[in-house]
């Protein structure tokens, strides 16, 4: 298994817009963190970017699972870029 790093940014007002796609986003995070496939996640203060670390056989793998997020899907991520991660300590 590989680390992947995700950087990307939110939509204008996304506080208000993601509401009502809340609750699925953060259930459907805790259930890549169950299953060992989502280390960390969340966003930079005042909601501009989101930063998070995966752990995935590949990096197609991890742009998936982000591109099937309801944020993705309805707007409020409106980038993503996703690096392998070397991690040194």
């Amino acid at each position: 298994m590989a680390r992947f790093v995700l950087w990307g940014t939110y939509c204008e007002n996304a506080l208000e817009k993601r509401t009502p796609f809340r609750e699925e986003h953060l259930s459907r995070l805790q259930d890549l963190k169950e299953a060992g496939t989502l280390i960390t996640l969340g966003p930079t203060e005042g909601s501009t970017h989101v930063f998070g670390i995966f752990e995935a056989s590949e990096l197609q793998q991890v742009r998936s699972l982000l591109e099937q997020d309801v944020y993705w899907r309805e707007g409020i991520w409106t980038a993503l870029e996703v690096y392998p991660w070397v991690q040194a300590f």
